[in-house]
């Protein structure tokens, strides 16, 4: 039997989602190579501004998650995607008059990345309210296929535009696509909720309940567990793996970005195949899918340390795309089914804190240990992870689930 279609409202949030997640990733690609090409900027100065981007997941995922919590989350995402729009067309004025420095455009993007928490945190309460419990598997992989799309496409589309008509372009478009996620948003038929709503309590209350929700939960710790490690070992790999790739594998500029393109390719490929995967196999093992070939793309990159090969290099990329969609979109899914609406907005902000706080953690492990040891031990300590990612949930109880636990009342 088919199964039914998604609802408009649904499609509508995929569309935006596309936008918007097009948008940071073009603003994203662009920062830095305005900042190189226009600003002349050194190697700290790139450091700095790429921590300014990321550093607002680390400080305000729980705060989001509170007001994701509290307030309607259409309206919640309309705000966080106007503060991004703000942020690029903030950007692109100060490029016209030629008065952008390293100072603001790392403000901006600090601002910007605002609103991708806000966008990133809301998502899947709003989508648990727009789509039937059975069609939630389906309607995060649209979302997932749609972010898929822009993380393969955004930074070559961005690299262009700054080569080809200047990096103006690059923010035109951005902010554009920016104005589309907010109308399609607009255009949501999102059901606002009718039940009483809890007492506002202190904030940090709110907070620690999310975090021991997820605590106590047999289902969820090691998950969040899995994520954090899977996350660290995939910075390791990161950090070192475009200087291995120079100086070990002999790869050129252009095959380097190839395997790294095929990150993108394998995210869309995934997200593809996950409802079909949803249906075919048990839960516990469509689960398991992601941190297995998050193992097996590390092995295949290791392996070139006794064969350099650039296959197996675009095999990992491919793999650590593919693989890991279907772990988000499955285990997106679980934590929309199990956790009451009242709590998804912080429950959803604990796991995006932990995971994106685990990536500086991987990024400067990486740096320490190939500086000290060399990259042949930063990709042995990667596959180290990787492996012990997939060993706590292989033995979760989260493996040994044969379908989606029923939703609380």
């Amino acid at each position: 039997m088919q199964p039914h279609p998604l609802p408009r409202s649904v499609l509508n949030l995929a569309w935006s989602n596309l936008a918007a997640q097009s948008a940071e990733q073009l603003s994203l690609a662009a920062a830095p190579l305005v900042a190189v090409l226009t600003l002349s900027a050194g190697t700290a100065q790139i450091g700095t501004l790429t921590a300014m981007q990321t550093l607002p997941f680390l400080l305000l995922s729980m705060p989001m998650g509170v007001l994701a919590d509290r307030l309607p989350g259409r309206r919640l995402m309309v705000w966080s995607e106007g503060l991004r729009l703000l942020a690029l067309l903030a950007t692109f004025a100060l490029l016209q008059s030629s008065s952008l420095t390293i100072a603001w455009l790392a403000a901006l993007g600090f601002i910007g990345a605002i609103g991708t928490v806000g966008f990133s945190v809301t998502a899947p309460a709003l989508v648990s309210s727009l789509a039937p419990r059975a069609a939630l598997g389906r309607a995060n992989a649209r979302l997932e296929l749609a972010r898929s799309m822009a993380f393969a496409a955004g930074p070559a589309i961005a690299g262009a535009l700054v080569s080809w008509a200047g990096a103006s372009t690059a923010y035109v478009l951005g902010a554009a696509l920016s104005a589309a996620a907010i109308g399609l948003l607009l255009r949501l038929a999102a059901p606002e909720s009718t039940a009483p709503r809890a007492p506002r309590r202190p904030p940090l209350r709110d907070v620690a309940e999310g975090a021991a929700f997820v605590w106590r939960d047999a289902l969820l710790r090691p998950i969040l567990f899995t994520g954090v490690i899977f996350n660290i070992a995939w910075f390791v790999l990161l950090v070192v793996y475009v200087p291995y790739a120079v100086h070990t594998l002999g790869l050129n500029a252009g095959e380097v970005g190839g395997t790294l393109a095929l990150y993108g390719v394998g995210m869309c490929v995934g997200a593809l195949l996950t409802p079909r995967i949803l249906a075919w196999l048990p839960l516990g093992r469509a689960i398991q899918i992601g941190p297995l070939c998050g193992a097996l793309a590390a092995a295949s990159l290791a392996t070139t340390l006794l064969m350099p090969s650039v296959w197996l290099a675009s095999l990992c990329f491919f793999l650590l795309g593919a693989g890991p969609i279907v772990w988000t979109i499955a285990t997106t899914t679980l934590r929309q089914n199990i956790t009451a609406d009242a709590l998804l907005g912080r429950v959803s902000a604990v796991f995006l804190t932990a995971n994106t706080g685990a990536r500086p953690i991987g990024a400067a492990l990486g740096g320490l240990i190939g500086a000290h040891w060399g990259e042949s031990a930063c990709l042995t300590v990667a596959l180290a992870g990787f492996i012990l990612q997939a060993i706590v949930i292989t033995c979760s109880c989260a493996a040994a689930l044969r379908q989606m636990p029923a939703s609380p009342a």
